[in-house]
């Protein structure tokens, strides 16, 4: 099992540099930056941390299509890999619907989107021209010069992940993915996705165990289980009030509490969210509790196929008392 942490630009950058070099001293692998409008741009954050760390390993968990040519995503991450000494890797996924809807995006053929996205990025990569004529990404001869290592002396062969939750996007994530990104906190998740990303891999003739299936979890722990609860169930709310049918009847959760939790977000009743949202809920959405639960829902989560545990939002009620604690928990493997 590796271990990386999820972290939201909405901080001042060098502070978000000091969690991640916090995280690098406790073993962290990877430390994955959201990538949205409202928040610090991601590839100059991803800069800074570059400069600050030494030997983790730096993504963007995850860029959209939408909001960026592939052009310029392949020329940033590029950019970030030159000055990490080859750190980088690359999280793609379709996006949300609250951006779209803010930015005035249509979000069209997401599928398309982002194997396009990936496809183009790839080639853009390694230095040499590219022209693309799919239905998503049209390219004429659209070349990144320092993407050449033989420029740079850097390997600009950078892992791409897919950021996935429906059936056919975890099916393109086998087939086309170094790695999968997978918003999910519970076994049932995993043992259920490992299936479309097992035909994926098989149709592209590859083998599963070649990708990374990373879980993107929403991550909550202290030494009192019942603020790292307390902590958990906002976001665990947020999660909830976005899911599809499907996820939440596999949860157990009805179509009555999703709009009761909704209404409360919208009326900004975050109070009044830790009453709906109750501890049984935040167990199917959430990695909550001491050192000891989390420890064991973590070796659940392994042994239903995740091979990266990604210890995402809010990661507890002090972000650098958990990576302290989330330090401890990755010397246990």
């Amino acid at each position: 099992m590796k271990f990386g942490i999820e972290l939201v630009p909405n901080e001042p950058v060098f502070k978000i540099a000091a969690y991640t070099k916090a995280a690098e001293e406790r073993g962290f692998e990877y430390v994955w930056i959201t990538d949205h409008y409202n928040n610090r741009e991601v590839y100059s954050t991803l800069s800074v941390l570059a400069l600050a760390t030494n030997k983790i390993k730096i993504g963007a968990g995850v860029t959209n299509p939408y909001t960026r040519s592939p052009v310029v995503t392949a020329s940033s991450i590029a950019s970030v890999n030159e000055i990490a000494g080859g750190r980088a890797v690359l999280g793609i996924g379709p996006g949300d619907k609250m951006t779209f809807e803010a930015l005035g995006l249509a979000g069209e053929k997401p599928l398309a989107a982002v194997r396009e996205t990936a496809d183009a990025v790839r080639g853009l990569l390694t230095g040499k021209k590219v022209s693309y004529d799919g239905s998503a990404v049209k390219l004429k001869n659209a070349k990144i010069d320092f993407a050449d290592p033989k420029k740079t002396g850097t390997d600009m062969n950078i892992p791409i992940y897919i950021g996935a939750q429906g059936p056919k996007m975890l099916e393109a994530a086998g087939a086309i993915g170094d790695g999968v990104l997978i918003n999910g906190s519970h076994p049932d998740d995993f043992k259920t996705a490992a299936v479309q990303i097992q035909k994926g891999a098989e149709t592209a003739g590859r083998n599963i165990r070649e990708i990374d299936v990373a879980a993107y979890t929403c991550f909550s722990i202290d030494d009192d289980p019942e603020k790292a609860y307390a902590a958990a169930k906002p976001v665990a709310a947020f999660i909830i009030a976005g899911a599809s049918d499907v996820l939440l009847e596999r949860h157990g959760v009805s179509q009555e509490i999703k709009e009761e939790i909704a209404g409360a977000i919208l009326k900004g009743d975050f109070i009044g969210l830790n009453t709906i949202v109750t501890d049984k809920m935040a167990d199917r959405f959430a990695v909550a509790g001491d050192f000891d639960e989390c420890l064991a829902k973590v070796k659940e989560l392994e042994k239903a196929g995740v091979t990266q545990l990604v210890a995402g939002s809010p990661l507890g009620p002090n972000k650098e008392k958990s990576i302290k604690l989330i330090g401890k928990m990755i010397l246990e493997f």
